[in-house]
C-alpha cells in the first residue's frame, strides 16, 4: 500500500495514522476505526445524516497546520512560457553596449544544441535606475519598475534542461520527467485549503493556448487527483462542464450526489486506506459547492472602474491578462492557496520563445503584462494583502547574449543563468541576489537551482522544504529532491 505522510501526521512507532490503522484494523471496533478514519478526514461521523456527512467532513483539504508559523499564506505565480530575455529584461549588462555582432566564445547549450561561441546581440533596450534600491531595470517594464523597491531578484537562477518541455515539469514540479506533483499540489497536499467552496490550486492559461506538456504542468502525479491545479477560464463558465443539466429538477442533484457518496463510504469503510476513493468523496461535493462560489470569484461587475482601468482590462492589448492578474487576487481574497498565470501559449511568437526577432516578440508579451503585474503588486499592497501573498515572476529559462541564426536577433534557450523575481510574503524588497557574467551567459556568483527557488517558497508559507513528503514506491518523496536543500535565506525578511 502507497501512504502520504508529512511531519503534521499522526505518528505510531514510526508510522503514520493511516498505516497504524491499516497494520491494526482487524483489531478495532467498528465505531474506533470509524473515529480514527473521521479524524483523518476518510470518513465523516456517524451521527451525520447523508448531506451533511459529506459537507461536514474534514476531506483531504482540510486546513491542516503548518511546520512553523508561514510569512505568506497564498502563492500567486506569473509564469513568463517560453523564456524571457533576462539581459533585456532585469539583468542589466553595460558591458555589451557596443558588442553588436562581434563574435565571442562562449559555451552555449539550448534548442540548437552545444555551441562554442556566436555573434553577440545586444539588449535591445535600454536600462535606467529605478527606486530607492536604484535597480535597473530595461524599458520593457516601466510600471514593473516602480515598484523594485517591494521585489527581490533573483539573477543566478540554473535549470537542469534548456528545452521547453522538461524545463517546464522542472519548474513546476522539482523534475524534468513527467509523473511528479506540482508546486501546488504540494502546498494544498501540506496545508490544504482555506476556502472549502473552491479549489485550493487554480491554473489561468493564455487565451492562445496551454503551455507544452500541458496538464502534467498542474498535476498531482502520484498523489490523489484532489491536489491537481483546476483550470479556470476568464470568459464564460469559470470551470467546464460544472455546471448541472439545466432540466434537472430541484434537489434532484443533491439526492444524487448523496447516494453516490453513500455507496463510497461504504467502500471505504472496507478498503481502509484507499486514497483515490477518499480524493473522489471529497472532489463531488467540491464540485457541487463550487457551481454557486466559482461564478462568484470571477464576477468582476463588483469591481470599480478605477480598478478595472488599473489592470488594463479595458485595453484590448492588456485585457487578457489584467483580467487574469484581477481574478488572481480575487482568489487570494478568498482563500485559494495557489495560483498559477501564463502569459503566452501554444508555440513560437504566441509565447516568450523569441528564436526569430527579439524585438517584435518582447515588446508584445511585456506590452501586455507590465501594466497588470505592477497593478497586481500596488492592489495587493494598497489592500494589506502583499504581506501574506508570495508574488513569483519567472519561464522555464532565460535567453543566450547570443543569435541563434545566421542573421536576426532572436536568442537560444539558456539554462545556465537567468532571473526571476519574488515580492511579498516575508520576502525582503529592493535587492538582487546572485550574478550571471558579463554577458549574461552563465550563473558566477551564488549560483540558484530551481529547487532552491521551491525551497524558499514552501519555507515562506511555512512549510520544511527537507521535511515535508509524500511515501509513495518505497520512499518519502519531496518536491526539493532527496538531497538537503536550502532556502535562499539572503532575500528573506
Amino acid at each position: 500500500m502507497n501512504a502520504s505522510r508529512s511531519s503534521h501526521s499522526g505518528n505510531f512507532c514510526g508510522r503514520t495514522r493511516r498505516e497504524f490503522v491499516w497494520e491494526t484494523g482487524c483489531g478495532f471496533g467498528a465505531a474506533a476505526l470509524s473515529s480514527m478514519l473521521a479524524s483523518d478526514g476518510l470518513l465523516p461521523h456517524a451521527s451525520a445524516s447523508p448531506a451533511s456527512q459529506v459537507a461536514g467532513s474534514a476531506g483531504p483539504m482540510a486546513v491542516k497546520p503548518p511546520h512553523f508559523a508561514p510569512k505568506a499564506k497564498t502563492v500567486i505565480f506569473l509564469f513568463m512560457y517560453g523564456g524571457p530575455s533576462h539581459i533585456d529584461t532585469f539583468d542589466h549588462k553595460p558591458a555589451m553596449k557596443g558588442m553588436d555582432g562581434k563574435t565571442v566564445d562562449v559555451k552555449t547549450f539550448g534548442r540548437g544544441g552545444h555551441k562554442a561561441g556566436g555573434r553577440i546581440v545586444e539588449p535591445r533596450w535600454d536600462f535606467a535606475p529605478h527606486g530607492e534600491c536604484g535597480k535597473m531595470v530595461s524599458t520593457l517594464f516601466p510600471n514593473v519598475a516602480k515598484h523594485v523597491d517591494d521585489i527581490a531578484f533573483l539573477h543566478s537562477l540554473t535549470a537542469d534542461s534548456p528545452i521547453h518541455g522538461s524545463a517546464m515539469l522542472m519548474m513546476n514540479s522539482g523534475k524534468i520527467l513527467s509523473g511528479s506533483p506540482a508546486l501546488g499540489s504540494w502546498l494544498t497536499y501540506g496545508l490544504g485549503s482555506e476556502n472549502q467552496n473552491m479549489p485550493g490550486f487554480v491554473v489561468m492559461l493564455d487565451p492562445t493556448g496551454g503551455p507544452i506538456s500541458g496538464a502534467k504542468n498542474w498535476s498531482s502525479g502520484y498523489m490523489p487527483a484532489t491536489y491537481q491545479g483546476t483550470v479556470f477560464r476568464t470568459e464564460g463558465n469559470p470551470i467546464l462542464d460544472l455546471n448541472p443539466p439545466s432540466d434537472f429538477p430541484p434537489g434532484l442533484q443533491r439526492r444524487l450526489i448523496d447516494s453516490i457518496q453513500d455507496a463510497n463510504r461504504r467502500h471505504l469503510v472496507q478498503h481502509v486506506g484507499e486514497e483515490p476513493l477518499a480524493s473522489r468523496i471529497s472532489s463531488y461535493e467540491l464540485a457541487y459547492r463550487m457551481q454557486s462560489a466559482a461564478p462568484e470569484a470571477v464576477d468582476l461587475s463588483d469591481e470599480t472602474e478605477e480598478t478595472l482601468s488599473m489592470y488594463g482590462v479595458n485595453n484590448p492589448k492588456t485585457q487578457a491578462f489584467g483580467k487574469r492578474c484581477l481574478l488572481a487576487r480575487r482568489l487570494a481574497q478568498r482563500g485559494v492557496r495557489f495560483i498559477q498565470l501564463y502569459s503566452g501559449g501554444a508555440h513560437n511568437d504566441d509565447n516568450w520563445d523569441a528564436h526569430g526577432d527579439l524585438e517584435i516578440n518582447h515588446n508584445k508579451h511585456a506590452g501586455a503584462t507590465d501594466q497588470p503585474i505592477a497593478a497586481l503588486l500596488a492592489d495587493l499592497k494598497r489592500t494589506g494583502m502583499l504581506d501574506e501573498t508570495l508574488v513569483v515572476w519567472g519561464g522555464e529559462f532565460g535567453r543566450q547574449p547570443t543569435a541563434e541564426y545566421a542573421n536576426g536577433s532572436g536568442r537560444d534557450h539558456n539554462a545556465y543563468g537567468f532571473t526571476m523575481w519574488m515580492a511579498g510574503g516575508g520576502i525582503k524588497g529592493g535587492i538582487s541576489h546572485g550574478t550571471t557574467d558579463e554577458l549574461g551567459a552563465a550563473a558566477v556568483e551564488n549560483p540558484l537551482h530551481v529547487r532552491n527557488l521551491h525551497a524558499t517558497i514552501l519555507h515562506q508559507m511555512g512549510l520544511d522544504p527537507n521535511h515535508l513528503s509524500y511515501f509513495y514506491g518505497g520512499l518519502d518523496q519531496k518536491l526539493v529532491g532527496v538531497e538537503h536543500v536550502r532556502p535562499i535565506h539572503e532575500i528573506i525578511a
